[in-house]
């Protein structure tokens, strides 16, 4: 399906807390080497109220949503997909303690001659990040390509 019907269309909408401990363990697993993600000394002293979140931290989301779901209600192959890119916009660092819901919605759906042939279906999502005041904080785009059926 790529009938562009799909364009607006909320695809799942997740709340979840920036959590102190969570900062501190996605900085050690990602092997993060500047102090303010994982001290609250250094973070006060480079001017945050508390730990900021890396910047890759609104991954974490994933945990929280039902991707089968997700992929299903796009009517998807997973097998067949691959993401094309993912790009994050900051309009203020993550903090811990902020409560944050993220919209996640279709903003593209097109298929495409793929280059050696065949076609292939890209859909772009945009997820907004928005603190408990509904201020944004974070805008993510994501491209997915799902390749087309081998011969």
């Amino acid at each position: 399906m790529s009938d562009g019907k799909l364009i607006g269309t909320v695809v799942d909408e997740i709340a979840f807390d920036v959590e102190r401990g969570k900062i501190w363990e996605f900085a050690r697993a990602t092997f993060t080497t500047d102090p303010v993600h994982t001290d609250a000394d250094a973070a006060r002293a480079a001017g945050f109220d508390d730990l900021p979140a890396t910047p890759t931290h609104v991954v974490v989301v994933g945990h929280w949503r039902d991707q089968r779901a997700f992929v299903d209600r796009l009517g998807l192959a997973l097998e067949r997909v691959v993401v094309g890119s993912v790009r994050w916009q900051y309009l203020r660092p993550l903090r811990a303690g902020d409560s944050l819901r993220a919209v996640r919605r279709v903003v593209g759906d097109e298929r495409r001659d793929g280059k050696r042939g065949g076609s292939m279906r890209v859909v772009t999502l945009e997820t907004e990040y928005v603190d408990a005041t509904g201020a944004p904080v974070v805008r993510q785009r994501d491209v997915l390509i799902e390749r087309g059926k081998s011969a």
